[in-house]
């Protein structure tokens, strides 16, 4: 029987394979997050040359546009990272459901 727990602790392919694998979901996930702030990022001052007299709407004196940035930006990357915490806490807890099941021994 393979038990994963020592396949990961010995470093063996088969850990090697596991570990790389969390890594890749890890990484996958990063890079999904990041598209989406940074297309979010990049719509904002879009939508200003797109419709220009959204970028000359002024409030107290500051363009919205970057009320838009200033609003919009820091709750959007504090939201990003906690669902990157999340995501990635939740692929370890899966991962370490793997390597402890030990529904194999006796």
């Amino acid at each position: 029987m393979v038990r994963t727990r020592v396949e990961v602790q010995e470093q063996t392919e088969v850990g090697d394979a596991l570990v790389r694998g969390l890594m890749r979901a890890q990484l996958g996930l990063a890079l999904r997050l990041a598209l989406s702030v940074s297309a979010i990022i990049i719509a904002i001052p879009l939508a200003g040359a797109l419709f220009p007299g959204l970028a000359e709407v002024t409030i107290l004196g500051i363009r919205l546009n970057w009320i838009a940035l200033a609003v919009v930006l820091y709750p959007l990357l504090y939201v990003a990272g906690r669902l990157y915490v999340r995501f990635a806490e939740q692929a370890e807890r899966e991962f370490i459901g793997v390597v402890d099941d030990d529904t194999g021994s006796s």
